[in-house]
């Protein structure tokens, strides 16, 4: 096989689509004068003096005739390089433009250029090789190896051009090893998406729809070129290939970039930086990526980050999200994920949003199989703690947290805010209920305002629920209610010498019921294990059950009335009667986390129908449908709310004495909540072993801070002021 090919010197510049794939009739530009944003007449021909200047300059052409110009063109300002095909120049000028501390004048200098529009006012020194690219007004090229796009161009869109095989497709393997969840990426892609596409498998006409849907929204003609949107800075950068790059974006050192869209505006810039090197993706709005990260099939939402390092393969990263100095493959990451340091490791697993993976986690790697990694399914807030290893498969309630160790077996942790922790010395599993309301009410009560103060996305094309108290969590707060009364019955039966074989469930709920409304003596007495919790045949002990089942009716009831009286702004507060009008009792309980948005199961449902009947055609069509499921929301959430308190009155219509009853008994939870956030920040502050490493008390205020000035615990106080006003008001 002959590795290089020999041809004439009239080869470069000629026929960048093969003859056998340009319709008749089609010439060689006419895609890229499509592409181009400037009308054909403002172009002419270069003057005589003009070319007698260029070639002083030590500047040569394949044809000088094929050399276009606007009237602002000033020749002197191109010297000593080489152009094949036909190049349209916009406006040259004696002008300087300047990128922080970097200042070039406009003009091209010791570069290589082939079949290429350039914009006005463009800097280009030391690109040896530029091919095939659309260069927007007022952008810097400079020490560039190779800037170079194919006929065949896709800009990381899972797709294939005319005469391609098959086989040339570019998948992204998401949520396990086995490529069975497989995904064509495309720009405009969200985390919705492709958890629609990835999860609902056994749905066949669902799975066809969508792919001919991602190969329809792309033409298949061959003959794009690559695109650099205005104001961009490219500098310091060896390969550069196949790219669509936005508007504002900034690259500076960057190894290999080949098959990328770049989203990218002035106003949410994306930057790339040194030693990158990415194949095959799709870069969201704002995105930054630094320091050798290294990204191979992917996708990266908007106003994510990639540094120190990172491997993101096989993946899509969720918005507003970080990974730094750790390895990631085979995942599809909601929003909001927060990965750092070098050692955690991550594989085969969709972690729902509002995450942070701890150092020295090890999520995978065939640790308990000879097969190839299967799935972790994590929900909101999932939060692995210090050097823990899990296997495959898991599954993980929201807020769930997990302490450091070596977990044996598969879990199946069904009760959210819990913190689940392996005792060695009595070999079993423990499993704290509603961890996060009674010990952690700092970060919980914080969550949701940090997560929305770190939005800086312009592009919010994923609709997000960052409240931790959500439809989805609260049903999942009732299942977990149910299961501890029926653990709870059955540890009162066992106790009592009723070991009775398969017991009624209804029954043990009941008496499990019975037992954890009355007085926490009983139950402490009483050694209740979950059931089906670990894939192993040892206890799993459920820890402090009587304060958990009282804090998870807590946290509905809180839900419940911050939502009907309008809090937040999630919908202006309505009368008593208004809602017993309006709103039905009736609780929708199956809410489904779609990449960040929360949607009634049935409401997916007809999602799904709707694209398989072809009343959605296209993915614009299909995230239409998503923004007026987010407006919908706002409406299906509060008469979710108004059933979840109708449910704990155990009324279909509330009266005024329960209203009443309801507000007054917020005003307490919302009490306890200020000084849990208080007392819970305050631990830090007591721990000798904490503040022993200060010399004296001066030291230690420099450096930890007043508690009493800390600005969330101000901030708590002054909402739950606030709070308790509107309260008083509706009551």
């Amino acid at each position: 096989m002959q590795r290089v090919a020999v041809q004439g010197p009239e080869s470069l510049g000629q026929d960048f689509v093969p003859a056998e794939f340009l319709p008749e009739g089609a010439g060689q530009y006419d895609i890229r004068n499509m592409q181009s944003q400037w009308p054909e007449d403002r172009w002419r021909h270069l003057r005589s003096d003009e070319i007698e200047v260029l070639v002083k300059n030590q500047n040569t052409a394949g044809s000088w005739d094929d050399i276009l110009v606007t009237d602002c063109f000033d020749p002197s300002l191109v010297r000593n390089s080489r152009f094949f095909g036909l190049i349209r120049i916009g406006a040259v000028k004696d002008i300087v433009l300047r990128h922080h501390d970097l200042k070039l004048s406009v003009g091209i200098t010791n570069s290589m250029v082939i079949n290429c529009d350039i914009g006005d006012d463009v800097a280009i020194h030391n690109v040896h090789y530029l091919s095939h690219y659309i260069i927007g007004n007022r952008c810097i090229l400079f020490n560039i190896m190779e800037m170079n796009t194919t006929d065949h161009a896709k800009f990381g869109n899972g797709i294939i051009k005319d005469g391609e095989p098959e086989s040339v497709r570019v998948w992204m393997d998401i949520m396990n090893e086995t490529g069975s969840r497989q995904v064509l990426p495309f720009d405009g892609m969200i985390p919705a998406d492709a958890w629609l596409w990835a999860k609902y498998r056994d749905d066949i006409i669902l799975q066809k729809r969508l792919r001919e849907i991602t190969q329809e929204m792309f033409d298949s003609r061959r003959g794009y070129y690559g695109t650099v949107g205005n104001e961009c800075v490219i500098k310091n950068s060896h390969t550069l290939k196949d790219l669509k790059i936005g508007s504002g974006c900034y690259i500076k050192g960057a190894n290999k970039l080949k098959n990328l869209t770049i989203n990218s505006t002035e106003k949410e810039s994306t930057q790339i930086g040194e030693g990158v090197e990415l194949v095959n993706g799709i870069i969201g709005y704002g995105c930054r990526i630094f320091y050798g990260c290294k990204a191979v099939r992917f996708i990266l939402g908007n106003n994510s980050n990639l540094k120190y390092g990172a491997r993101l393969i096989n993946s899509f990263l969720g918005d507003n999200s970080t990974i730094s100095c750790c390895e990631v493959l085979n995942n599809l990451i909601f929003p909001a994920h927060e990965q750092h340091h070098n050692n955690s490791f991550l594989v085969a697993a969709v972690v729902m949003g509002q995450s942070n993976i701890a150092a020295g986690a090890t999520i995978g790697s065939n640790h308990n199989s000879r097969a190839n990694d299967s799935e972790i399914v994590a929900g909101r807030g999932f939060w692995p703690g210090l050097c823990i290893s899990l296997k495959h498969s898991s599954r993980f309630a929201s807020f769930t947290l997990i302490s450091k160790a070596d977990y044996p077996a598969e879990l199946d942790i069904t009760l959210p805010f819990s913190l689940v922790s392996n005792n060695n010395t009595h070999d079993r599993l423990e499993v704290m209920p509603a961890f996060w309301w009674l010990h952690n009410m700092y970060a919980l009560a914080r969550n949701s305002g940090k997560f929305m103060d770190r939005d800086k996305r312009l592009s919010k094309t994923q609709n997000i629920e960052f409240e931790a108290l959500a439809p989805d969590t609260v049903e999942e707060i009732y299942r977990a209610i149910r299961l501890l009364e029926e653990w709870t019955g059955k540890a009162w039966m066992r106790k009592n010498g009723d070991d009775t074989e398969n017991p009624d469930p209804d029954k043990l709920a009941e008496k499990g019921r019975e037992l954890l409304e009355g007085s926490e003596d009983v139950v402490a007495d009483l050694e209740i294990l979950g059931e089906r919790l670990e894939r192993s045949r040892r206890k799993v002990l459920m820890n402090k059950t009587w304060r958990a089942y009282h804090a998870y009716r807590d946290m509905i009831h809180h839900y419940a009335v911050k939502v009907l009286v309008g809090y937040n702004g999630i919908h202006p507060a309505g009368s008593l009667s208004s809602m017993c009008d309006s709103l039905s009792a009736e609780r929708e309980t199956n809410w489904v986390n779609v990449g960040g948005q929360l949607i009634p199961e049935r409401k997916l449902d007809q999602l799904r129908a709707d694209i398989r009947s072809g009343v959605l055609k296209t993915w614009d069509d299909i995230h239409g449908r998503y923004d007026l499921l987010w407006k919908e929301y706002l409406a299906d959430k509060r008469n979710h709310a108004w059933a979840t308190l109708c449910s704990l009155y155990d009324t279909d219509r509330l009266n005024a004495g329960q209203w009443k009853s309801a507000l007054e008994k917020d005003i307490e939870i919302q009490k306890y909540i200020c000084d849990q956030v208080y007392l819970s920040r305050k631990k830090d502050y007591d721990n000798p072993f904490r503040i022993m490493v200060y010399r004296n008390e001066d030291e230690e205020k420099a450096i930890m801070g007043d508690i009493d000035n800390n600005d969330f615990i101000i901030k708590v106080r002054e909402e739950t002021a606030e709070y308790n006003s509107i309260l008083e008001k509706a009551m």
